[in-house]
């Protein structure tokens, strides 16, 4: 553990972490994360045959390989993780066994999204919810993100049991890390990043925002991404299929690093880049890693964490930029204080550019949720960027090109 960072752990967490430790120490293996073990317990599960697909599978087992040599879980992460992974790996093989049988599902057509790519803690979070408060654009909710298909005799349209069973999630995490809602809040019936429904790929940046596993951090950057894109496009067609509802709005940081990729995948896409000043995001978002990494792990080193992804978002920038430069025509850029200032004049900037309309209904919505969604609703985010090892001045060496870009 750094000597600037302190985890919040409950006792009961802490004693069977502690049990953890002590077999760890006889060498007695708890849990088996391995690749094998995991694609067979799915079988299992479902009933199902694996899918074989070469680039998934290597994804697999690099990532159980990385995880477990490098990620130092607790016996309490470890558990989580394989249930995670178990949960990954058996929605893979159902959405598999659906698309066999509804082939015509990859038929529909996803009109070009509003997808909102900034740096983390630059208002992409705000800006997502608000402008999903819009009855007529679908966001990926986070109750479909963790049970993506319908329960066996579910109404179409009632997906009750999957929202009851991700609010229990979401009180179950309240209740191990409360002050990870002060940073970033989960709602079980709200909006949520679709890098998370990309973590269905087994290509996305979601293990190492979550666990150190830089060997499978090294090979994604190697990876060409249309498999991750394509898959997630696929996964947006199911969701279309349960409920069809034209227009998307997509949401997360990652997006910077494949813009150009997604611009394939997704022709015609509205690119919203929300803009704050790095050195507020990076101290900001490290915090939010340190805490996110310490409920897998009871030994987080959270300035190589905090180092990790500041080379990472550097270069995401950058990558951006470049794509910036070939399609400006698809990007609308948001600073974060005029977003804060009157979110509602960004917003029609976005869908002025989108070709939607903002109606007085519409914002009467959007006023309605922004009135119930203040800063600070769970608690106040403290951080600093010594906390975790780093300067101004390296911060904005890293960003020096975007920062000029955008007078940051």
């Amino acid at each position: 553990m750094s000597a600037t960072f302190t985890p919040f752990r409950r006792r009961p967490i802490r004693m069977l972490n502690g049990v953890g430790e002590r077999l760890r120490a006889r060498g007695v293996s708890v849990v088996d994360l391995s690749a094998d073990t995991l694609r067979r317990r799915a079988e299992k599960a479902t009933g199902l045959p694996w899918v074989t697909d070469p680039q998934s599978d290597e994804a697999l087992d690099v990532l159980c390989t990385s995880i477990v040599e490098e990620a130092g879980l607790s016996l309490f992460g470890a558990l989580v993780i394989r249930a995670r992974m178990h949960g990954i790996l058996c929605t893979r093989l159902r959405v598999a066994d659906l698309i066999r049988d509804r082939p015509d599902i990859t038929g529909v057509s996803i009109e070009p999204p509003i997808v909102i790519a900034g740096l983390q803690r630059s208002g992409t979070t705000m800006l997502h919810r608000l402008i999903a408060a819009d009855p007529q654009v679908r966001a990926v909710g986070s109750w479909e993100v963790i049970h993506l298909l319908p329960r066996k005799r579910e109404r179409p349209g009632r997906p009750t049991i999957r929202v009851a069973q991700t609010r229990m999630a979401e009180l179950a995490l309240r209740y191990l890390n409360p002050r990870f809602f002060a940073i970033h809040a989960v709602e079980a019936d709200g909006p949520e990043e679709d890098v998370l429904l990309q973590e269905y790929s087994l290509l996305s940046q979601v293990p190492e925002a979550m666990l150190n596993v830089p060997s499978y951090s090294a090979w994604l950057r190697r990876q060409d991404m249309h498999g991750s894109y394509a898959y997630l496009k696929m996964l947006l067609q199911v969701l279309h299929d349960q409920n069809p509802q034209p227009r998307w709005v997509l949401k997360t940081p990652a997006h910077l690093e494949n813009l150009s990729t997604l611009l394939d995948v997704f022709p015609g896409a509205l690119i919203v880049q929300t803009h704050r000043d790095p050195v507020r995001t990076t101290a900001s978002f490290s915090s939010m890693l340190a805490h996110g990494h310490s409920m897998f792990s009871d030994h987080v080193d959270a300035e190589s964490v905090a180092r990790h992804w500041l080379e990472l978002n550097g270069a995401m920038v950058d990558r951006a930029l470049d794509v910036r430069a070939q399609h400006p025509e698809v990007f609308v850029h948001v600073h974060y204080p005029d977003l804060i200032e009157d979110p509602l004049a960004e917003v029609e900037r976005i869908y002025t550019a989108a070709g939607f309309a903002l109606t007085g209904e519409v914002r009467a919505r959007m006023e309605h949720h922004r009135a119930g969604h203040g800063q600070n609703a769970h608690g106040v985010h403290s951080y600093d960027l010594e906390d975790f090892g780093l300067t101004v001045d390296e911060v904005r060496a890293v960003y020096s090109r975007y920062r000029a870009a955008f007078g940051l």
